[in-house]
């Protein structure tokens, strides 16, 4: 507004100065147009190379031990410099940039000064203006330009913002994997009956991982997966949690197609217990409710209990109002998978996922799982993912996957006796017990 009124009132007083005051007006708006452009491509830079200093530290930081052992810490020292470097160049050019853009300002304000005093100074001398009339322009032109310098600090702000928004809209922006269904089916009472259909799916193009998978798994019943690294089976647990969606054919639970479901209902009756637990920071009972107020107190203690956790946890000087460190740090990792167990059956759920629950934890860690699985999966429908053959021999069914297509499928009995896969995999695993018996 005041510099609208301050043209206004220089036409009014004299519309040959003010046409030459406002001579430099074009060479504003190109100056202007050609900072915005520099300028957002500068700062893009310069939060593209600040993003990468920020990886850096949180991955290194991370395996901070790893660097240690392996004494990569020069090596390390090197890639931040070389990262650090880009970004200090990054950030010099964008400092160059407005460097250049307020001088520039500065001088085309000059330039219009100059102009005024030579025009108006001239006609001054040949008495065609009034003094005072020069001199109200050249206080004008002061007052004209002095919030254009303001702005000029705001703009540079305003480009510094508008770029590190562009970064958080391509994430808003960002539409999900998975699309939820306009109108999703109601799940009900779940039973737990499970049906893979001619299921095929690949994470890139056409590389299958699942190949033709058709299986059945009735309501209550224990199914094992086992197959070497890389078999699919993993991919199959995270199909039924639908974090991804197959290329062909049809999951079905309950004789409803999963596709038709809304992933929130489906996943609040799914529990999944996974190799790595990840533990909040928060307490022992905040990471096993998960913030779930219709869970009790009560309710929690008894899984706990159900899992046998409560040993542990009665235990800990504060017990279930522990504080945990970021990532469990304060706890082993016997004890994080235990957490993990209780937190499964805090929520109760009508399916619940095994993925390679007990690999990475200690002999009694296992047993402690071992005596607590029975009471785990009475009456819900169980899927589990075990390299430890032991751990299995009672499912009700062992599906062997190979190279992304079912190759066996029935009790542990029935495949020692095909003597196929299961039947090598196996001898593989007991064979130092097989030679201490001959040997005996």
């Amino acid at each position: 507004f005041m510099i609208a009124g301050i043209i206004v009132v220089m036409f009014r007083l004299n519309t040959t100065l003010a046409w030459i005051s406002l001579a430099t007006l074009p060479l504003i708006i190109v100056l202007t147009a050609v900072f915005r452009i520099k300028a957002r491509a500068a700062y893009r830079v310069t939060r593209v190379r600040l993003a990468r200093i920020n990886a850096y530290f949180a991955e290194n930081i991370s395996g901070i031990r790893l660097v240690k052992i392996f004494r990569q810490e020069k090596r390390k020292f090197k890639e931040f410099d070389d990262v650090n470097s880009s970004h200090y160049r990054a950030s010099r050019r964008e400092l160059m940039i407005y460097a250049i853009f307020r001088p520039a300002m500065e001088l085309v304000y000059s330039l219009a000064m100059a102009l005024l005093i030579w025009f108006g100074g001239g006609r001054v001398l040949q008495g065609t203006v009034e003094f005072g009339v020069l001199y109200a322009f050249i206080s004008y032109l002061e007052q004209f330009f002095r919030p254009i310098n303001d702005l000029t600090e705001k703009y540079n702000i305003m480009q510094a913002s508008m770029a590190s928004a562009e970064r958080l809209f391509l994430i808003l922006d960002e539409k999900p994997a998975i699309a939820e269904v306009e109108k999703p089916h109601v799940l009900g009472a779940v039973k737990g009956h499970i049906e893979f259909r001619n299921v095929w799916f690949a994470y890139v193009g056409e590389e299958w991982v699942l190949k033709d998978v058709s299986f059945t798994v009735e309501p209550g019943q224990t199914v094992a997966f086992v197959g070497a690294t890389g078999a699919g089976k993993t991919t199959i647990m995270n199909l039924l949690s639908r974090f991804y969606d197959i290329q062909k054919g049809q999951i079905l639970i309950d004789g409803k197609d999963i596709k038709q479901l809304s992933k929130e209902e489906l996943r609040r009756n799914v529990g999944l217990v996974m190799q790595d637990v990840f533990v909040f920071s928060g307490t022992i009972g905040d990471n096993i409710r998960l913030n779930n107020k219709n869970i009790t107190d009560e309710h929690m203690k008894n899984v706990a209990r159900h899992v046998n956790a409560h040993h542990f946890i009665e235990k800990l000087p504060k017990k279930y109002e522990e504080p945990v460190m970021e990532r469990g740090a304060t706890l082993s990792a016997g004890q994080r998978q235990l957490l993990a167990f209780a937190r499964a059956l805090a929520f109760d759920p009508a399916v619940l996922i095994l993925d390679e629950a007990t690999a990475n934890i200690d002999t009694e860690t296992e047993a402690l799982i071992q005596d607590a699985l029975p009471r785990l999966l009475t009456g819900r429908t169980s899927l589990v993912v075990a390299h430890r053959l032991s751990t299995i021999q009672n499912a009700d069914n062992i599906i062997v996957l190979h190279r992304g297509r079912i190759r066996e499928m029935g009790t542990h009995q029935e495949l020692l006796a095909q003597k196929g896969l299961y039947h090598n995999l196996f001898l593989l695993q007991y064979k130092d017990e097989f030679k201490e018996v001959v040997g005996q």
